[in-house]
């Protein structure tokens, strides 16, 4: 049975109306119309779902909208054309996206690594992006676009 949920998504209230059970992806997709976060597994296991709620990384293929308390940002809340969040400006700086597919999942997660430490070491770096996939193989720009953005 539907139930109404009011969300906090990219800081703007939006009210939906769904079963409870509904994964916060398919409710961000379908219900409000997002392209991002990208359904990739479906298993919490690829990280292409990720968003940041309350500042910490959730995937939200499988966290049910009824779980979620708290606000929710994903990659278009990070930043926007004119003024991009750091780590979005650095990756553009590192030409880092190839497909694009995975980089919402690595985006959100090294965006929640800098909101808490603003110069993470190398090894806290690779320790955030734990079992996050990516098949083009980008790691190192990844990590470079952190690096840079740890710079600026």
């Amino acid at each position: 049975m539907a139930e109404k949920f009011n969300l906090m998504v990219d800081g703007r209230s939006q009210a939906v109306e769904t079963d409870s059970d509904t994964p916060l992806l398919y409710v961000l997709r379908d219900e409000l119309g997002l392209d991002n976060p990208k359904f990739g597994c479906g298993l919490a296991q690829c990280g292409a779902c990720t968003v940041l709620l309350d500042g910490k990384p959730v995937r939200s293929c499988v966290l049910p909208v009824s779980r979620v308390k708290g606000a929710i940002t994903t990659i278009a809340g990070l930043g926007t054309p004119e003024k991009p969040h750091p780590l979005q400006a650095a990756y553009i700086e590192e030409e880092v996206t190839k497909c694009g597919y995975c980089i919402n999942g690595w985006m959100m997660a090294g965006a929640a690594l800098l909101e808490k430490n603003k110069h993470p070491s190398d090894a806290e770096i690779v320790a955030a992006f734990a079992g996050l996939k990516c098949r083009c193989g980008t790691h190192s720009a990844i990590l470079r676009a952190v690096q840079r953005a740890i710079r600026a």
